[in-house]
């Protein structure tokens, strides 16, 4: 009886708000039905990604070629990360709540955004132990103010209830954005060393089977890095689970 209640009296104060606040499109701002969702036109403009995908980086595949393939570039340099996936295609609308939520302090996305990672993410969230986000350096942490990978990982372990750890991966090393870096292996050698886990976080880590969340998946060169720092820590397993992906060359930075 006090649970009913309880939720009739949600319902008619998130009536009363939406008739205040109408609830807006999260991409165009087009009035829409219920809170944080997308207008049709948005809906069907976006590039969700789904199978046939790489079973190791997650880059989708123009035709199905079975299960365990692996796209070239997993073939020529395997990953270090045991599987990777994420849920848009990163293109120019994609794009531009992706840098809102990333530069604008556009949090108001981030309750959209965890729900969807945790609907496309079920498979890997059914294999982990415990949730961590690609860290800023502190120095960029200082400028931004937030890190939007922790700020996704918050709503994603509240979702799943799964624990997070947001301390347990650092950034020891401040390197340019990846977004400027010309060629994937210029990414390697940019984040080569830039993290790890740090001493007292290490006992806490043998063992687990961690889910790395961040933003914008590229050549997968920073989720090599943060996977190469997390195993070396006693990590068994390292997935990864990102907003969206790049498919195409970026004319954009990122």
């Amino acid at each position: 009886m006090g649970w009913g209640i309880e939720r009739g009296l949600r319902t008619i104060g998130r009536a009363a708000l939406d008739a205040v606040y109408p609830p807006l499109c999260i991409l165009c701002r087009e009035p829409v039905s219920t809170p944080d969702g997308l207008c049709p036109a948005c809906w069907s403009e976006l590039h969700f990604i789904d199978d046939p995908v790489c079973a190791a980086c997650g880059l989708p595949f123009e035709i199905d070629a079975g299960e365990g393939t692996l796209c070239a570039s997993c073939l020529s340099h395997p990953p270090l990360f045991n599987q990777a996936r994420a849920i848009l295609t990163y293109d120019d609308l994609s794009r531009k709540p992706v840098l809102a939520l990333k530069h604008a302090d556009r949090l108001d996305l981030v309750p959209a955004f965890g729900r969807w990672l945790e609907r496309s993410g079920r498979v890997l969230l059914g294999q982990t132990d415990v949730i961590i986000p690609v860290p800023l350096h502190r120095t960029r942490l200082w400028k931004r103010r937030y890190n939007q990978a922790a700020e996704l990982a918050r709503v994603l372990s509240r979702l799943t209830g799964l624990p997070m750890a947001p301390t347990a991966l650092i950034r020891c090393k401040a390197t340019p954005s990846q977004g400027s870096m010309p060629s994937a292996e210029a990414r390697r050698r940019n984040m080569a060393g830039a993290f790890q886990v740090p001493k007292p976080e290490r006992p806490q880590m043998a063992g687990r089977r961690v889910l790395l969340v961040d933003d914008v998946l590229t050549t997968g060169a920073t989720a090599n890095a943060c996977a190469r720092a997390l195993k070396r820590a006693g990590v068994s397993s390292v997935f990864v689970l990102a907003l969206a992906r790049v498919v195409r060359p970026l004319s954009h930075p990122i």
